[in-house]
């Protein structure tokens, strides 16, 4: 009797994506994992955050957003349903790194990590709503978005990479100080949920709790840390010049410096103009994007050897488990 094959291994015998498919597929991945950060800050920043007055249902009695509930419904709903094309998006990427010949588990890996990313943090969202917006879990729900979208770039770097073993371009210390520059701006985007769950948006109009500490001092903590990764980027940049380092690492560096200086002016724009939040959500999106690049920036610092571009025109023959069938010796060596 022959062995049931699952939908996965069915999809890879009659599908085979190129390699620049898979490449594209964990891009857009990046940009969802982005578009769920700003949308979610869109959400506080409207005080739409109890717009749904639970959770996974609207109301107690709709799935939907009730005409009463007005504008603050409709946008925390469809924050909610944001999160089902940002599945649809991850299940691409699954299917088409599954369905890429020769099967590569290590970027089906970091699309099931994706998904069960989306999945945990679509629960904290909603224990968030439950808690009547708690500023802790709003923290840890921007968070685990923070951590979709480092897998996110993970994955897309994966797909745009070889399977040898790494192999440094650079001596060690280099690399330390570029992984010292990926721990302090994590600290930098910690310190900055601190300062918003002890801000004043708080998500809703009505008064909700608050981390009890000096948003204040708490900002300038958190600006303290921009000097230091701004310190950290120069340094780098430096050091990469004096080890002569590939090209791409030092222009990354310079990328960064663009992400970061935008990022500064838009600091001090919200700052000096008493918080308005329209600015806020740029420096949310520009968060999203001095992440991205410290992540790339580091990542560029190894090489795992060329990806073979493209598959042979029809998939490779399986022996019912998905493992390539042993080839004869003369077709192996013609």
């Amino acid at each position: 009797m022959p062995k049931t094959l699952n939908p996965l291994e069915l999809i890879a015998r009659r599908w085979q994506p190129s390699a620049a498919f898979v490449r594209r597929a964990a891009l857009v991945t990046v940009v969802m994992a982005v578009i769920i950060v700003v949308t979610g800050g869109a959400v506080r920043l409207t005080q739409s955050g109890l717009g749904c007055s639970t959770w996974p249902t609207c109301t107690p009695d709709s799935l939907t957003p009730t005409p009463a509930m007005g504008i603050n419904g409709l946008i925390e709903f469809g924050n909610r349903m944001l999160t089902y094309v940002l599945c649809a998006v991850v299940g691409v990427f699954i299917i088409a790194a599954r369905a890429r010949h020769p099967r590569r588990r290590s970027l089906t890996r970091l699309g099931w990590a994706q998904f069960w990313l989306v999945m945990s943090n679509a629960v904290v969202g909603g224990i968030t709503v439950l808690t009547g917006l708690n500023p802790y879990i709003v923290s840890s729900h921007f968070l685990a978005a923070t951590a979709l979208l480092t897998v996110a770039v993970l994955s897309w770097k994966r797909a745009s990479e070889g399977d040898d073993a790494p192999c440094d371009v650079v001596a060690r210390p280099v690399r330390q100080l570029a992984w010292l520059l990926v721990g302090a701006t994590g600290a930098l985007t910690v310190i900055g949920t601190v300062v918003t769950g002890a801000g004043p948006h708080a998500g809703d109009a009505r008064k909700v709790h608050r981390i009890p500490l000096d948003w204040q001092e708490i900002t300038q903590l958190h600006v303290d840390f921009v000097y230091i990764v701004v310190g950290l980027s120069v340094a780098l940049w430096f050091t990469l010049r004096a080890v002569k380092a590939p090209a791409a690492p030092r222009r990354m560096t310079l990328e960064l410096f663009a992400c970061l200086a935008l990022q500064g002016v838009i600091g001090y724009v919200q700052y000096f103009m008493g918080l308005p939040e329209i600015v806020i959500g740029f420096h949310m999106l520009g968060s999203t994007l001095v992440w991205i690049w410290v992540l790339r920036l580091c990542l560029s610092l190894r090489d795992r050897g060329p990806l073979l571009e493209e598959n042979p025109g029809e998939p490779a023959p399986t022996d019912g488990r998905g493992a390539p069938e042993p080839q004869p010796a003369a077709a192996l060596n013609p």
